[in-house]
């Protein structure tokens, strides 16, 4: 790999511009996302906690925001490290922080409703609900039945970016190469793996993409991440794990202490640091400014370690070896501390009664929308189907002589689409309660 290839002005489903703008090609990605349909839905889809009554914590599009700040600053600390080190002179390395700052906006777009619970219910619909009997009596590829059985947020986001859906233009949001790559995790097909990188019906845009950047191993044939991608998943890792204790907090999961202690450790020991906060803590009496002002020390030290991190190993990113995000490979006391809070979130957050109920309603709504979409789509000409068209999105509608595959992923596209609310919101309506 190479920066001069890697950071391409490039844009899915057109040739180079030459056109002039005030902004850059990547700032022109941000804003393009941030002015978005897709985008503003996020405000109403679950992060972890269900959407709040009098508590704000966190939504997708809050949680979006926050990690396109921090990865920004990644980004920018990588540009500051290459233009001293003089290793990507000709190319658009500068531009590192506007690029990880618009893929950080992006990565979640693709998330169904109810947070990673959406994505369970759409695997669990086509494993043991009624999608299972309309794979098994079809004639769908193994990799076509993978990218259902295994559905995952991370396809669904570069489906969403680069698909040309009916109406739209080619390249979906027309966003730049380095862009769109910069969200691809997991650069590989559903076959035989939990999380992946596109669906079948994309794979062609998404191997234009990574042939162009170079992201191909020649030996092996198998693609490799993209370099921005470890940022943009480092902002994402730093952001979840410290925005959810605090949260937990402000829910009253967590108390005061035990938040505090947490956070404490990221720097036991340092008396200089110590000794700033309690002097901050002198003029500042609020709790909750107390755990903010903690949590900005927290991620604060995060990025700058996660940015040691890439730049002491750039030489096997850019040759596709490097196997290990960047946060945990970080070290110290900081990674001791990053792991006690991994293991308290997943014992006392993610499965906390608040959030179970809202993958226990998720499952029932998602399951009872996609059967009746797929119901509708495969049998477009009765009654009862022309009732539910009204519901589908120009953009997501398919002709009843398509194949199978492709109507299956346009009742995901319809569902997955949706916010929590109105999720919910049309399967009352479906189910005639309240009425």
């Amino acid at each position: 790999m190479n920066w001069q290839t890697l950071l391409t002005t490039l844009r899915t489903g057109q040739s180079v511009e030459n056109v002039n703008h005030a902004r850059t090609e990547f700032q022109r990605d941000y804003d393009r996302m941030i002015f978005s349909s897709p985008f503003r839905r996020l405000q109403n889809k679950t992060q972890v906690f269900p959407l709040p009554g009098s508590i704000f914590v966190h939504n997708r599009l809050t949680h979006s925001l926050e990690v396109a700040s921090v990865g920004r600053s990644l980004g920018n600390n990588i540009a500051n490290e290459l233009d001293k080190s003089g290793e990507a002179e000709g190319c658009f390395y500068q531009e590192l922080g506007s690029i990880v700052a618009a893929a950080c906006i992006a990565h979640d777009m693709g998330n169904p409703p109810f947070g990673h619970s959406g994505e369970r219910a759409i695997s669990h619909y086509f494993t043991n609900g009624n999608g299972a009997n309309i794979l098994a009596n079809s004639d769908l590829t193994e990799a076509q039945k993978c990218d259902l059985t295994n559905f995952d947020g991370n396809a669904n986001t570069f489906r969403l970016l680069t698909h040309a859906f009916s109406g739209r233009r080619q390249g979906g949001f027309a966003l730049t190469y380095p862009t769109v790559a910069a969200i691809i995790k997991y650069p590989r097909s559903s076959v035989g793996v939990k999380k992946f990188g596109y669906f079948q019906q994309d794979k062609e845009e998404f191997c234009r993409i990574m042939d162009f950047l170079g992201l191909r191993n020649a030996q092996t044939g198998e693609y490799c991440r993209h370099p921005l991608v470890y940022l943009v998943e480092a902002a994402d890792d730093i952001c979840y794990e410290i925005m959810d204790i605090e949260d937990s907090y402000r829910l009253g999961i967590l108390s005061y202490d035990e938040i505090r202690a947490l956070l404490s450790d990221f720097f036991a020991g340092e008396t200089a640091v110590n000794e700033r906060i309690a002097k901050v803590f002198e003029q500042v009496s609020d709790r909750h400014e107390q755990i903010a002002y903690l949590r900005s020390i927290v991620i604060g030290r995060l990025v700058m370690l996660c940015t040691k991190v890439f730049w002491d190993n750039r030489e096997a990113i850019l040759e596709g070896t490097f196997g290990h995000s960047l946060i945990d490979c970080i070290g110290g006391q900081e990674q001791k501390a990053m792991a006690v809070i991994k293991d308290l979130a997943i014992s006392q957050i993610y499965r906390h009664q608040m959030v179970v109920e809202i993958e226990l309603s998720g499952f029932t709504i998602m399951n009872t929308l996609l059967d009746k979409f797929i119901n509708a789509i495969n049998n477009q000409k009765i009654y009862y189907s022309t009732l539910l068209k009204p519901f589908i999105s120009e953009q997501f509608r398919i002709g009843e002589e398509a194949p199978l595959y492709d109507k299956l992923l346009s009742a995901v596209d319809i569902v997955s689409g949706m916010t929590d609310v109105y999720a919910l919101d049309l399967y009352k309506k479906i189910q005639g309660i309240g009425i």
